[in-house]
Formats: C-alpha cells, structure tokens, sequence
C-alpha cells in the first residue's frame, strides 16, 4: 500500500499551488503554509532540477478532535500536499493521512483519518 497519492495537470506549479488553496478552501481547510524548497536552497546556494512546493494544510476541528483523541498525532500534523514539477509533467499529490496514522495503531483515528484523506483527494481532484 503506497504512503501518497498524487494526479497530473496541465497546469504551471504556481497555478496547481493556488487551486489547491481555492479547494482546499471550498472545504474548510486552509493552507497554514507553503515552502518553495527551490527558493530556499537558493537561498543557500544549490539549485534543485525539480520544481517542488510544499503546502501545510489543516481543518483546525478536525485536528482538534484527533489531537485530543491521540495526542501523538501532533507529530504527523499538518497534512502535507505537495506540487512538483519533474520535467514537463506537473503533480499535485498527497501523504495519504490513513496510512500515516495507521503507525499509531489507534483503531479510534481509523475513520476521521478516512474522513480527512477522502476531503484530500477531493481537493487534489478539483484542483486538478
């Protein structure tokens, strides 16, 4: 069982990082974070071939619930997606949240960590 999930699109890593936001938006998550990794090897003098970003993502309630359900969660919180670009091909993809909290081996994040991957890819999907 693979631990992301990601699609292709048509689109630049700038347009597929803001319709990510718009989706994941429409869904009541918000990207608390973006990390261009190009721009910030740059900043120590290496140049990445691949265009990559790194979106932090939450939905402050449902991390809520799962923290005060397992507090060990907080160590694979936020949600991460992310959207490179390798050659001429543009991804966005995810870390599958069912396979990161199934490490815990808490049957009691099994379904709100379905719940969250399921609103995931139903952004990656739209944004697409």
């Amino acid at each position: 069982m693979e631990f992301q999930v990601s699609v292709v699109t048509d689109k630049t890593v700038s347009e597929a990082a803001a319709a990510v936001e718009q989706a994941l938006a429409d869904r009541k998550f918000s990207v608390l974070w973006q990390l261009s990794v190009n721009d910030k090897l740059a900043e120590k003098g290496l140049v990445l071939e691949h265009e990559v970003r790194i979106m932090e993502v939450c939905n402050a309630a449902k991390a809520k619930v799962a923290i005060e359900t397992n507090p060990e969660v907080a160590y694979f919180l936020p949600c991460k997606v992310v959207v490179k670009r390798v050659g001429d091909r543009t991804e966005i993809g995810l870390a599958k949240p069912t396979m990161l909290m199934s490490v815990l081996g808490d049957k009691r994040l099994e379904g709100l960590a379905e719940e969250v991957e399921a609103v995931l890819l139903e952004a990656v999907q739209a944004a697409r």
